[in-house]
């Protein structure tokens, strides 16, 4: 399973499935992350924390722990 941590800068993925509960869940929605959406990686601190992306057309910082969340194609 891979996840959008686990993605490459100047990637562009696939989500496949969103495996967050509750309130979590529903914040990564509203941010504009849902099944099948593509999600182009920008940046990632040196650390890995937090991942920037492209959503929609906009720019999206997320921490690691949600980024682990977001399963992604292979």
């Amino acid at each position: 399973m891979k996840t959008l941590r686990d993605a490459k800068i100047g990637e562009t993925i696939k989500v496949k499935k969103l495996t967050g509960e509750g309130a979590v869940k529903r914040r990564i929605m509203d941010m504009g992350i849902t099944k099948g959406i593509e999600v182009y990686v920008r940046k990632v601190a040196p650390l890995g924390d937090p991942v920037e992306v492209t959503v929609r057309g906009y720019e999206l910082s997320l921490r690691k722990a949600d980024a682990e969340m977001i399963e992604v194609e292979e």
